[in-house]
C-alpha cells in the first residue's frame, strides 16, 4: 500500500522526533478517550484502510512516531465521549506522554512524503503475534495511555502488525454488515486481546465500521453500483 503522509521533525527540549501524519486527514474516523474503560474506533472503508496501513507502516518504523489527528473529523452520534487523536510509537523509543503537547505544538511545516508498506509481511508477523497472544509477556502487548486528549499505543513489531490486520479486517468486512447500508455502525473488529491481561476490569478497544453520510454514494460489496433500486411500485 501506497500512503501520502506528512512529516514533521518537533523537538521537546534537547530531544528530537521524527513525526508523521496521514495526508488527507482521516476525516470521517472517530475515536472516543476511554469511558467506563471502553474505547470505540470508527470510520469509513477509506479511513480503516489507510490506519490499517498506517499501524503495518508504524510496525517497522521503531525511531518514527505516527500521529493520526482524529479530533477534529466530522463528528458521529456514537460512541458518546470526548473525541482524541491516535499516537503510535515503539515502546523503545522513550515517548513521554507528558511530553507530547510541546511535539504537537512543534507540527507545523511538514514535509510530504509517500510511504510504502508491505502486506505479506505484516500478515506473516501479525500472524505470528496471533498464534501465541495468550502465552506473551506485558511487554509484548500495546500499552495505551491517555493524555492531552490523545490515545497512545505503545507496542512493537508483531503487536502494531497484528493490529494493523485486525483494522483491515473490519474494513474490509465492515460493509458486509447488515446495519451498514442504513448508516449505522458495525461492530467489526477489536484490539482488545493485544492489550495487557488483567484478572480484573481492562480496558477494550472495539473497531467499527460506519459509511459516512448521506448514503447516496455507499455500495455493500457484491452489489452492482449501476443497478437501480427498486422503487415502491416496482413488482
Amino acid at each position: 500500500m501506497r500512503l501520502r503522509t506528512e512529516e514533521f521533525r518537533p523537538r521537546a527540549g534537547r530531544y528530537a522526533f521524527r513525526v508523521v501524519q496521514p495526508r488527507p486527514a482521516l476525516r470521517h474516523t472517530t475515536l472516543n478517550d476511554p469511558i467506563r474503560d471502553w474505547v470505540y474506533l470508527v470510520g469509513d472503508h477509506d479511513g480503516l484502510a489507510r490506519l490499517a496501513g498506517l499501524f503495518s507502516f508504524a510496525a517497522y518504523s521503531p525511531h518514527t512516531v505516527v500521529h493520526v489527528p482524529l479530533r477534529q473529523s466530522i463528528p458521529r452520534d456514537y460512541p458518546q465521549g470526548v473525541p482524541v487523536d491516535l499516537v503510535l510509537a515503539h515502546q523503545t523509543l522513550g515517548l513521554r506522554p507528558s511530553a507530547w503537547p510541546a511535539l504537537r505544538r512543534g507540527l507545523t511545516h511538514g514535509v510530504p512524503r509517500t510511504v510504502r508498506t508491505d502486506e505479506r509481511r505484516t500478515a506473516c508477523h501479525g500472524a505470528a503475534w496471533e498464534q501465541r497472544w495468550d502465552r506473551l509477556p506485558r511487554v509484548d502487548r500495546l500499552q495505551p495511555a491517555v493524555h492531552a486528549r490523545t490515545l497512545f499505543l505503545f507496542g512493537a513489531r508483531d503487536t502494531f502488525a497484528a493490529a494493523s490486520l485486525r483494522i483491515g479486517e473490519a474494513a474490509g468486512f465492515g460493509p458486509l454488515g447488515r446495519r451498514a447500508a442504513q448508516g449505522h455502525d458495525v461492530l467489526s473488529s477489536s484490539l482488545t486481546t493485544l492489550l495487557p491481561l488483567s484478572r480484573g476490569p481492562r480496558t477494550e478497544l472495539d473497531v467499527g465500521f460506519q459509511a459516512y453520510p448521506p448514503l447516496a454514494h455507499f455500495t455493500r460489496p457484491g452489489r452492482s453500483a449501476r443497478r437501480r433500486r427498486p422503487t415502491a411500485a416496482s413488482p
